[in-house]
């Protein structure tokens, strides 16, 4: 019973981590960069004034439009040939030599792209007669499945696998308490065979 407890909270926290680390890193840049850009911005805006207006949220605004534009462009620019392969290059080079930066890149991508909707749904795949633990990412008209069945610890790398609806369990639980026991490495998989079904959901 007790190491179910640290199993528990072993799982939980590492989950909870990793979506609270992405997040809070974006609040910590935005935070950064629009304090640096209210130091450069602050002799200029100290020369206006208008009746009525707090000096101090005339630049907390400026400086939140400017750090708007500026992601707008480097946003623009990266959709260029020529940004992608400067941004391709950077990432290769400095980005992910950073601790921890593919998992949070690969968060952030779930979290705010249509494909963590197509990550809903868990299933236990039968490839080869062994069990493992998936995310159905594509149905098709054929009647085959693509499950994406991730690698543990680092749910970031996995394989890609087309199956048929007989080689898949459908399960009845959230996708974030199945991705708990693949970063768990396995601890806490019997919440995996409580609810499950073989009918497609």
């Amino acid at each position: 019973m007790l190491n179910k407890f640290k199993q528990f909270l072993f799982t939980t926290l590492i989950g909870g981590l990793l979506i609270i680390l992405p997040i809070g890193l974006f609040y910590l840049l935005v935070k950064f960069l629009l304090t640096q850009v209210a130091k450069v911005i602050r002799p200029i805006v100290g020369l206006i004034k208008i009746e009525g207006l707090d000096n101090v949220f005339l630049l907390q605004g400026i400086a939140f439009l400017i750090v708007i534009a500026f992601c707008f462009f480097v946003g623009l620019f990266v959709r260029t040939r020529s940004g992608k392969q400067l941004y391709m290059y950077f990432e290769e080079s400095v980005l992910a030599k950073l601790p921890f930066y593919n998992t949070i890149k690969e968060t952030v991508q779930q979290l705010f792209s249509s494909r963590g909707k197509s990550f809903s749904q868990v299933v236990i795949a039968d490839v080869m007669n062994t069990k493992m633990t998936g995310f159905v990412t594509c149905e098709h008209d054929n009647g085959y499945y693509t499950v994406f069945v991730p690698t543990a610890p680092n749910p970031t790398n996995g394989y890609i696998f087309h199956l048929t609806k007989d080689q898949l369990q459908f399960l009845d639980i959230k996708a974030e308490d199945a991705m708990r026991t693949i970063i768990g490495v396995g601890t806490g998989s019997e919440i995996l065979f409580k609810n499950s079904s073989n009918s497609e959901k």
